[in-house]
């Protein structure tokens, strides 16, 4: 008979909140004691928005909802939680004007979004929205703006997207077009005439509007909250049956998940790590192929330091060759591994008095390689570990419960010292119920490269699930140092990126 190992069941972590008080679930927190770090106690949020007339007027509109009680879809149920107002659990207000209030001329952003050149399209309505907000912040230095938010038409959405197909009947002819591959041609060989390059520029972008519209304001410093318009007045979109455009969660929940977000973006922090190892940072790895590159193992190489706090901080590497069509995987060379862990110790130091982390523990969805983990180990000092370790899901593993419930949430089951399973979504008591609709996967955790306790990396995992500042919810699926790992590498290759960007807050990359 095969032994099996013991399954373990491990605590749900708790976040620390207002006065210093811990609860596990983020509403609950909030709700009780408020957020744990807040700038702006007593005042109210520097918010710019960017819209056309009939955003700006949606818009108006939520802002009045958001600041007064948003009841439940259903009351008396544990998985839903009464909004009680954005200035009630953040103790600071959303001012009904924004500081600064940018109109889009929305007869022109249709007209621009429906160019049949699709590359051209997508950047000149980028423009729309980003340059009067980089002009803002050169020329209205006085009054920052801490967030922006953007508000885009549903057309704007629909058709900014790199898979959006525009009907016949829509399409607006380019004044100025060249294919793709002409653009390529004349980005290793340069035209004789300037603006021949100048347009052809316009290719490197990724006709993504989300991820170019943040990727172009990095070096600007501007975070951005972006908003469809039908998320936050569904009620004006409907089919022609009268039914919703779009099936949304019920309005509490929507509430908390943009409240949340926007006072995280607006630099507050709603949450920390309520046993946190002093000493310890987690890097997420992050590898994008660049479609504009010269090659097509081309790639973009980034990475994302968490602390205990969750203070997230992304990292820009070197591009290169990094994919490799064989084995389908990214790796990198030695050289290239030590240089962007330095930037990440660099980055700790300097928050930490000059002393090193005692152990950095570097998370990634693929295998490390020998080189990979030289060069990591040549960036810290001898007396700091570090420890690679591969995660993902895993659908081989089932397992069942007797009764009406799954397997819960924090199930961990070990193979050995080096791998293990860890169900990051489950039943979770609380809430009394399971998030998802089919058997929840485990993650599969693997110590690649180093030493460590598998007891503490699980936990350690499980802990880094709670730290999603992008919504209010119990727990993610994932850690955050993989959670935003591909949304991040595509806002690094959506638009060409200063090579000397310095280190960002996480905050303006989600």
């Amino acid at each position: 008979m095969t032994k099996i190992d013991p399954l373990l069941f491990l605590d749900e972590p708790e976040l620390l909140f207002g006065m210093g008080q811990c609860a596990t679930y983020p509403k609950d927190g909030l709700l009780l004691f408020g957020p744990y770090f807040n700038p702006l106690r007593g005042g109210a949020l520097r918010i710019g928005l960017i819209a056309t007339d009939k955003g700006s007027s949606h818009y108006d509109k939520w802002v009045k909802k958001i600041s007064r009680r948003i009841f439940p879809e259903k009351a008396g149920d544990p998985k839903h939680t009464i909004f009680p107002g954005f200035e009630a659990v953040f103790e600071t207000r959303w001012p009904a004007q924004p500081l600064a209030n940018i109109q889009v001329n929305e007869t022109d952003l249709l007209r621009t979004i429906k160019q049949s050149d699709r590359h051209q399209a997508i950047y000149q309505a980028v423009s729309l929205y980003a340059d009067p907000i980089v002009r803002y912040n050169r020329e209205q230095s006085e009054t920052p703006v801490d967030l922006w938010m953007v508000v885009i038409p549903e057309e704007v959405y629909r058709l900014g997207r790199p898979q959006s197909r525009l009907a016949p009947e829509e399409k607006v002819k380019s004044s100025i077009s060249m294919t793709t591959r002409e653009a390529h041609r004349f980005f290793q060989a340069p035209s004789l005439f300037q603006e021949v390059n100048e347009t052809a520029e316009v290719y490197r972008f990724e006709k993504n509007f989300h991820n170019q519209l943040k990727a172009r304001l990095l070096e600007h410093r501007a975070a951005v909250q972006i908003l469809r318009e039908t998320t936050i007045a569904p009620e004006e979109f409907t089919k022609s049956d009268g039914q919703p455009l779009r099936q949304l969660e019920d309005p509490a929940r929507v509430a908390w998940n943009l409240a949340t977000s926007t006072f995280y973006k607006a630099g507050g922090q709603p949450w920390r790590l309520g046993s946190p190892r002093p000493g310890v940072c987690y890097v997420g790895i992050v590898f994008k192929r660049d479609e504009t590159g010269l090659t097509p193992s081309h790639a973009c190489v980034g990475a994302q330091m968490f602390l205990d706090s969750g203070d997230g901080v992304v990292f820009r590497g070197a591009a290169g060759p990094w994919y490799s069509r064989d084995t389908k995987t990214f790796n990198l060379p030695r050289e290239e591994a030590k240089n962007l862990l330095a930037l990440v110790l660099s980055s700790y130091q300097s928050s930490h008095g000059g002393k090193a982390p005692k152990e950095v523990f570097i998370h990634g969805k693929t295998s490390f390689s020998q080189e990979e983990w030289e060069g990591f180990s040549a960036a810290l000092p001898n007396d700091s570990k570090v420890v690679c370790i591969r995660i993902r899901h895993d659908s081989r593993l089932k397992l069942y419960r007797m009764g009406d419930t799954t397997v819960p949430r924090g199930l961990a089951r070990k193979l050995g010292d080096r791998n293990g399973f860890l169900w990051s979504k489950g039943f979770v008591p609380r809430l009394q119920t399971y998030s998802g609709r089919e058997i929840p996967n485990p993650l599969s955790i693997q110590i690649m490269r180093g030493e460590a306790d598998l007891d503490v990396v699980l936990r350690d995992i499980l802990m880094l699930t709670k730290l999603n500042f992008n919504a209010c919810i119990y727990g993610d699926g994932e850690p955050v140092t993989l959670r935003f790992a591909d949304s991040v590498g595509e806002i690094l290759t959506a638009a060409p990126i200063r090579k000397d960007l310095p280190p960002l807050p996480f905050r303006f990359y989600i």
